[in-house]
């Protein structure tokens, strides 16, 4: 099955969460709607090649601008997903699997410098940052920010 990659306009949505996959890689589907709403001009207060991004990106040993050229051409998610398996650092499904299972386990509480602004914005959000890692917290907040736009 193939899923046509839509343009959203990242001033109107959230991107995809990071714990969708594609072709097994976390954080993909999130990169890849942020490098097309940039090459859009619609990225709004996202960033592509971002410090997430480059998490990919490195995994894969890849850059940004290898990336976008190929998501600029993809129809589909898939697409991509084959596109990296195909180019950068050649990777086992099982060491795919265990980079994407550990960054999608990540917490702001294992690193101290991070830890204060986590822990604020946890309570803010109703999150208990001892369970929640870092893609929970960035989501809620994402969809607290698009649900209080809606509001005002």
């Amino acid at each position: 099955m193939s899923t046509p990659i839509i343009d959203r306009d990242l001033t109107e949505q959230a991107p995809h969460s990071p714990r969708e996959r594609i072709g097994g890689f976390g954080i993909a589907k999130r990169t890849v709607d942020k490098c097309r709403a940039s090459l859009a001009g619609k990225l709004g207060e996202y960033h592509y090649d971002c410090p997430l991004d480059k998490t990919l990106f490195s995994f894969k040993g890849i850059n940004g601008d290898q990336f976008k050229a190929a998501v600029r051409t993809a129809k589909s998610y898939e697409e991509i997903g084959s596109w990296l398996h195909a180019n950068g650092i050649k990777k086992t499904p099982s060491e795919i699997k265990a980079w994407s299972d550990e960054v999608e386990a990540d917490s702001p509480m294992k690193t101290p410098e991070r830890r204060a602004s986590f822990l604020e914005t946890c309570n803010e959000l109703g999150l208990n940052p001892e369970t929640h890692t870092r893609f929970d917290w960035s989501r809620a907040d994402e969809l607290s920010s698009f649900s209080q736009a809606c509001v005002l």
